[in-house]
C-alpha cells in the first residue's frame, strides 16, 4: 500500500527541517491531537498511540542529511515505512512531501487507508507549523 501527501512547503531551509525531523521528540508536536501517548524509547525509536488504536512503535530506519528521513515499524508483524522527503526551494524554504509504504493483505489494507491517510495529512500540515 502507498499512500502520499501533497507536497507542502515549508518556510524553513531544508537542513532546518531535516534537522527537525531527526531529534524525533519533536514528533510528538506533528501528531493529531487525539494523541494519547507519546515516549521516546531511545535515540533511534519512539512510540505513540492516538485514541482508539493500538500503540505504534517507530524506529529511524534511514537518513540522509538534508534530504530524507525514513522511519520504520519497530515490529515486523505490520512491516512499514513513513518517509519524509525534504527539496530545497531556496535557502529559508523547502517543500516536504510524506510516503507510507506498507506490506498489509487486502482486509488490512482497507481498514487502515483512511486512517493512515488523514495521520499522514495531519503530519504534513502540522509540519508547515514548524
Amino acid at each position: 500500500m502507498h499512500i502520499e501527501t501533497p507536497k507542502k512547503t515549508i518556510e524553513k531551509s531544508n537542513e532546518a527541517v531535516y534537522t527537525y525531523l531527526t531529534d524525533l521528540k519533536n514528533f510528538e508536536n506533528l501528531m493529531p491531537e487525539s494523541i494519547d501517548k507519546f515516549e521516546i524509547i531511545d535515540e533511534d525509536t519512539f512510540l505513540f498511540a492516538l485514541k482508539g488504536m493500538p500503540q505504534i512503535v517507530l524506529k529511524r530506519k534511514e537518513q540522509v542529511p538534508f534530504e530524507r528521513v525514513v522511519l520504520g515499524a519497530a515490529s515486523e508483524k505490520l512491516p512499514f515505512t513513513l518517509s519524509a522527503n525534504i527539496t530545497a526551494l531556496d535557502e529559508n524554504s523547502s517543500e516536504v512531501m510524506l510516503n507510507f509504504e506498507g506490506e498489509f493483505n487486502a482486509m488490512m489494507a482497507m481498514m487502515i487507508k483512511n486512517p493512515i491517510t488523514n495521520f499522514m495529512g495531519t503530519l504534513s500540515d502540522n509540519l508547515t507549523k514548524m
